[in-house]
C-alpha cells in the first residue's frame, strides 16, 4: 500500500459477483473492429539434455512448434474467444510468414479479415524457444524478424478506407499499435476523426509514449513503465501516476486513461474519481499477451454498454488469468466466470504453509501491508467475522492461521462432541471477502508463521511473545475482543 493511501480505499473488495457475471454474458453479443500491427507468434518447445561441444550453449531437442496471430492479431483472437464478431484490418508482407498469417487469421470463426499485402515487406515474426521441464517452461531465446517502417502511403489510404467502412458496421474500434508501421503517420488521426463522426467509441492500446498522435481517443491503455518514461519526473506512487495521467489526458483530449502493470494492476483515470484495481498475479508470470487480453475485454465491455469501472475490473481479471498461463493465450467467458465464482475463489485461497514465503515476498514488492489473525474458528461466529473485517480494514492482504484438527482434539474436553473439521472451517473462512489466504497450522506453528509472514498487522489475542516480536520490527498489534478458547466451542 502506498503511503498516500488509506487502507481499504483500493477497489479490491469484492463487488457483487452477480453484476459482473451478468456483464460477462453480455460480452458475446458485441461487434468490434481491430486495426493494427499483426505479427506471427511462433513458439518452439523442447527438452535440454546436454550442452553443445561447439560452444557453452544448451542444445534444445525440439518436440513441437505452435504458430498463431500475435500483436493486433492476439487482440482479435481474444475478442473471438469472448464471442464478439470481429472485423480485422492489418498489413502483411508477400512472404511465407505473411501467407501463414493470412491462413491463421482467416481460419478464426466470426472474424472478417482484411489483410492487405505490401510487396517486398517483411512480415513481423517472433519466435520463442522454450525448454520444458516445469509447469511454465523456461524461455531460452527469442528471435525477431520485422520491418517496422511505415507502410506505403497508397496502402495506408486503402487501409483507412476499409477501416472506415468496417467501423460503420461495428460498435467499437480498437487501435493496436505495436510500432511496426501499420498505424504510422496520420493514420490514427484519420481513424479517430472517422470514429467521432460516426459516434463510435475508439480504444487505443499503445506501445511507446507518443500520446499526441492518439489525441481524441475515448480510452487509451498504456503501461506504467512506458508512461513513466514520458514524464519529466517519473511518478513513483499511485497518486503521482494519477496526477500525471490526468495532465496527459487533458492535454490530448483523451477521455479515459488506463495505466496497466502486472504488479500494480490497472488504474482508471477519467472525469470521475480515479479507481485502482489491484491484480493478484501468480508467483511465476508469463507476460506474453496479458495486455492484449485486457484491451479486448475493455473493447467488448464498452460494446456491451458496460461502464468503465466494470470494464476495468474485468480487464484486470483477464490479465491476471493470462499472466498465470504459459505463452500467449486467450481468455474465454468461462475463464472469467470461474474466476468470479465465490466457490472457485475460496478454494484458491486455501494454501499450504510452503506458499506463504513467496506470497509474502510478492506482497512486499508491491508495497502491500499483510495482516495475520490466528485461531480455531469452531464454529465461525459473528464476533469472529467482525474481528476479521477489522483486521482487513487495517491492511491490504489478510492471512488466517487456522488451527488444525490435531490441535483442536488435544484441547477438547473428554466426551465432547466432535467439532467441525479443518477442511470445513477453512472453506468457511475462505468464503469471506475480507480473508485473502487461509493456512492450516499446528498448535505450536504460530510463532513460525509470524516469522515467515512478518505481518504488518497482528490482530486477535496473540500471546505476549508474539505481540512483542511483531512490535519489534515495526509492526502493529491490533487490539480486539478475545477469541473463545477451544474448550468453549464445543461445550
Amino acid at each position: 500500500m502506498q503511503a498516500d493511501e488509506a487502507p481499504g480505499d483500493r477497489a479490491d473488495m469484492c463487488q457483487p459477483a452477480i453484476d459482473l457475471e451478468g456483464a460477462v454474458h453480455r460480452l458475446s453479443r458485441t461487434s468490434v473492429l481491430v486495426v493494427g500491427d499483426v505479427m506471427l507468434d511462433r513458439t518452439v518447445y523442447g527438452d535440454i539434455e546436454r550442452i553443445s561441444r561447439e560452444a557453452p550453449v544448451p542444445i534444445l531437442k525440439v518436440h513441437r512448434e505452435t504458430a498463431q496471430p500475435g500483436g493486433a492479431g492476439n487482440v482479435m483472437r481474444n475478442l473471438g474467444a469472448l464471442g464478439s464478431a470481429v472485423a480485422f484490418v492489418s498489413v502483411v508482407g508477400d512472404d511465407a510468414a505473411g501467407s501463414e498469417l493470412t491462413g491463421l487469421v482467416g481460419g478464426h470463426p466470426g472474424v472478417e479479415p482484411w489483410l492487405l499485402v505490401q510487396g517486398g515487406r517483411c512480415t513481423t515474426e517472433k519466435t520463442r524457444f522454450v525448454a520444458l521441464g516445469d509447469h511454465h517452461g523456461h524461455p531460452l531465446l527469442r528471435t525477431d524478424r520485422e520491418d517496422a517502417g511505415a507502410i506505403q502511403p497508397g496502402l495506408a489510404n486503402r487501409l483507412v478506407r476499409i477501416a472506415c467502412d468496417a467501423m460503420a458496421a461495428t460498435s467499437v474500434t480498437v487501435l493496436s499499435d505495436y510500432r511496426k508501421g501499420v498505424l504510422a503517420g496520420d493514420v490514427p488521426a484519420q481513424l479517430i476523426g472517422a470514429a467521432r463522426r460516426l459516434g463510435r467509441p475508439i480504444v487505443a492500446d499503445l506501445r511507446g509514449h507518443d500520446y499526441a498522435r492518439y489525441a481524441g481517443v475515448d480510452v487509451l491503455l498504456t503501461t506504467r513503465r512506458e508512461f513513466a518514461r514520458s514524464c519529466a519526473i517519473a511518478p513513483d506512487t499511485d497518486a503521482t501516476f494519477v496526477a500525471a495521467a490526468q495532465q496527459m489526458r487533458l492535454r490530448h483530449d483523451i477521455g479515459t486513461v488506463l495505466l496497466t502493470s502486472p504488479i500494480s494492476g490497472i488504474t482508471l483515470v477519467h472525469d470521475g474519481a480515479p479507481r485502482h484495481f489491484p491484480m493478484d498475479t501468480p508467483d511465476m508470470m508469463d507476460l506474453a499477451g496479458a495486455g492484449d487480453s485486457a484491451v479486448a475485454v475493455v473493447a467488448a465491455s464498452l460494446a456491451a454498454g458496460l461502464d468503465l469501472p466494470a470494464a476495468a475490473q474485468l480487464a484486470t481479471l483477464a490479465a491476471a488469468i493470462v499472466l498465470g498461463r504459459t505463452g500467449s493465450t486467450v481468455v474465454r467467458p468461462g475463464d472469467l466466470l470461474a474466476a468470479l465464482s465465490p466457490q472457485a475463489g475460496a478454494l484458491n485461497k486455501i494454501v499450504p504453509r510452503e506458499q506463504i514465503p513467496e506470497r509474502a515476498e510478492r506482497w512486499r514488492r508491491r508495497g502491500w501491508k499483510a495482516g495475520l489473525v490466528q485461531g480455531h474458528f469452531d464454529p465461525l461466529k459473528s464476533q469472529d467475522i467482525q474481528l476479521l473485517e477489522q483486521a482487513r480494514a487495517a491492511c491490504d492482504r489478510l492471512v488466517v492461521g487456522l488451527h488444525d484438527d490435531a490441535s483442536m482434539q488435544r484441547h477438547r474436553r473428554r466426551g465432547a462432541q466432535p467439532g467441525q473439521s479443518e477442511a470445513v472451517r477453512a472453506a468457511r473462512l475462505a468464503d469471506l471477502a475480507c480473508v485473502d489466504l487461509v493456512v492450516i497450522i499446528g498448535e505450536h506453528d504460530g510463532a513460525d508463521l509470524i516469522g515467515t509472514l512478518r505481518p504488518d498487522v497482528l490482530a486477535g489475542t496473540p500471546c505476549a511473545a508474539e505481540a512483542e516480536k511483531v512490535r519489534g520490527y515495526g509492526g502493529r498489534v491490533l487490539a480486539a475482543k478475545r477469541l473463545e478458547a477451544p474448550s468453549d466451542a464445543v461445550g
